[in-house]
């Protein structure tokens, strides 16, 4: 089922700036479900600069993975541990987006501004943030538009707004280009670029190696619920470090 932006919790106000959110540090993580281990003894640290993009096979463990770390989940072994803050400043610090946006039955505008509602922003601000939010999305036009109308790639823009009008330090992005046509894929590539140069650290899973190529600085390889690289991009996918990785890059079917 497709969940909604986490924007309830996920935005850090100037008042919150007083902590420092990374590294996160991801230790013996594992997560066991049905009786069955899917994810299992998972390490590693991201820093503070980058852009991480998950990859690997279906059913490795990658949606997974972003779940444990925003904390939609709780491991059932090791731990995610962020450099520090409180656990609220942590998650008031973070966004997340899913394959499929929830939008409200309500304007454009009006989805952005309750996000910064439920985020208990000053009501005096929320008009201004949400329009700035629109304009660099590309959607000011379509402010008055009722958001349930809009195209796939204009709910998914939409949805980028209302997380990054939170301000969010790390936003969590799962494949979110994975339904949308190659011009609709490049607008939304375009604003992710764009809130990475707003300092916003990037952590985001696709099946795109194209994609990955183009955005990400270094790559998360999972097979299988198990961690098998951590490596810069381009090592990756031009001289992948392990036979699991070569495989995966040349398109052969991992099971």
């Amino acid at each position: 089922m497709d969940s909604p932006t986490t924007y309830g919790a996920t935005a850090v106000s100037a008042a919150d700036a007083s902590f420092e959110l990374l590294p996160l540090r991801v230790s013996t993580l594992g997560f066991d479900a049905g009786g069955e281990t899917l994810l299992a003894d998972v390490n590693f640290t991201l820093e503070r600069q980058g852009r991480t993009c998950v990859v690997g096979p279906n059913g490795a463990g990658k949606s997974l993975l972003l779940r444990l770390c925003h904390g939609l989940l709780r491991p059932t072994r090791g731990e995610v541990r962020w450099a520090g803050g409180s656990v609220a400043e942590q998650r008031r610090a973070q966004a997340m987006l899913f394959q499929r946006p929830a939008l409200l039955r309500r304007s454009v505008q009006e989805n952005v501004e309750h996000a910064l509602a439920a985020r208990d922003t000053p009501r005096g601000e929320r008009h201004e943030r949400a329009l700035s939010a629109l304009e660099k999305t590309g959607l000011v036009e379509l402010a008055r538009r009722d958001a349930r109308v809009l195209s796939g790639g204009e709910q998914q823009r939409l949805a980028l707004a209302r997380a990054w009008a939170l301000e969010p330090r790390v936003l969590f992005l799962d494949e979110p280009t994975a339904h949308l046509d190659p011009a609709a894929t490049q607008a939304v590539e375009e604003i992710i670029t764009r809130i990475d140069d707003e300092g916003v650290r990037i952590i985001m899973v696709s099946h795109d190696m194209g994609q990955v190529r183009r955005i990400a600085s270094e790559i998360l390889f999972l097979h299988n619920g198990r961690l098998v690289e951590h490596s810069p991009v381009e090592s990756f996918l031009d001289a992948p470090g392990t036979k699991l990785g070569a495989a995966f890059v040349a398109g052969r079917l991992l099971w």
